[in-house]
């Protein structure tokens, strides 16, 4: 074992993700990781972007941002160490749904999403325990997106 493939796997043992996930599903994914680390400004990628990759975050800040043309962006939620960022890699057509910037030097996990899609039609089980980690990411994302359009529009009625 590498020293990279090592330290992928004592990162990602301790990640909330793999809690109660088969040892054998984190060494299936492990393949499909690699290390990053983005400066703050700096974008981990863009709407409209093919999603190609899911990221784990390991430390830093990073803000998700909606394009409004003649306005600065805004920004839906603010992740944080130990939370999974771009769900879009689940859902044809694969594509980023908001723009995700560094506020602070981040380091992340990336994941290969086409690596990992094949390995979860190769086995169900595997599939199904990643769907049951992300559903609430996705809830909790569109939850956000919510509360800032109310933010921004007000309250009905009011």
């Amino acid at each position: 074992m590498t020293g990279e493939t090592h330290g992928l796997d004592r990162i990602l043992a301790r990640h909330p993700f793999f809690d109660g996930m088969p040892e054998g599903y984190r060494v299936l994914i492990q393949g499909c990781a690699a290390n990053a680390v983005v400066k703050a400004g700096d974008y981990v990628y863009r709407e409209g972007e093919p999603a190609d990759r899911f990221y784990l975050i390991r430390e830093g800040r990073v803000a998700l941002e909606v394009y409004v043309p003649g306005r600065k962006p805004i920004v839906v939620d603010t992740l944080g160490s130990n939370e999974l960022m771009n769900w879009s890699w689940l859902l044809p057509p694969y594509r980023c749904h908001f723009d995700a910037r560094a506020l602070e030097l981040t380091r992340l996990i990336t994941l290969d999403a086409v690596c990992l899609r094949a390995k979860m039609d190769e086995d169900p089980v595997l599939g199904y325990a990643v769907y049951k980690r992300f559903a609430p990411v996705v809830a909790a994302r569109l939850a956000a997106a919510r509360r800032q359009l109310t933010d921004m529009y007000g309250a009905p009625g009011s």
